[in-house]
């Protein structure tokens, strides 16, 4: 697995960049801007800490028209 970029990584997991680099400096992890790259590890741990959008199996409701 190579470096991903954090806008990537949230558009991935459907949450905004601005979201999980929060959550990367509350790590720790030193991340200045969603074009910063991210290392494997880092990358395995928060895919572990955020559920993928769509795996949650129907949780969210469809958008009214």
């Amino acid at each position: 697995m190579a470096k991903v970029r954090v806008y990537e990584l949230a558009k991935e997991l459907g949450v905004e960049s601005k979201t999980l680099l929060a959550h990367l400096k509350s790590q720790g992890e030193f991340v200045r801007s969603a074009s910063s790259t991210i290392e494997p590890p880092v990358v395995r741990k928060i895919m572990e800490t955020f559920p993928r959008e769509g795996a949650s199996g129907g949780d969210k409701k469809p958008a009214a028209r």
